[in-house]
């Protein structure tokens, strides 16, 4: 595993996966949901998708689109087994450890906070 600062950058210069953006409506579904939610889902699909050692449809198992998530995870090369040893040095072939799983869904939080200005609330949370 990287730095999530050092592969982010890394990923910056990728065209590919720099070419992702959230739209309007992921963009609204982050603010409304705001992280705490989102991460939940995000570790969810890690865990379903991501961490058997041998998922189903791998390389084709997250959409393009329909949650921000989802965008996160093409633009940050956590979308596939292939992608994820590629660019982030998790081994296929192996079902992940915890601290990997925390490793991506830390990776894929810091992207969407990234994306949105507000840090993903439509106004800022209450203390």
């Amino acid at each position: 595993m990287k730095r999530i600062d050092e592969v982010l950058q890394a990923l910056s210069r990728s065209r590919f996966r720099s070419g992702f953006r959230l739209d309007s409506r992921d963009a609204a579904y982050w603010g409304a949901k705001g992280p705490d939610v989102i991460r939940r889902h995000a570790e969810q699909f890690v865990r379903q998708r991501l961490a058997p050692a041998a998922p189903a449809n791998d390389g084709r198992q997250t959409p393009l689109r329909g949650h921000p998530v989802f965008v996160a995870q093409h633009a940050t090369g956590t979308c596939c087994r292939k992608c994820l040893e590629k660019w982030h040095g998790i081994s296929q072939g192996r079902a992940f450890h915890e601290e990997e799983i925390d490793y991506i869904v830390s990776v894929l939080c810091a992207w969407l906070e990234e994306q949105t200005p507000s840090g993903g609330y439509d106004t800022p949370p209450l203390l």
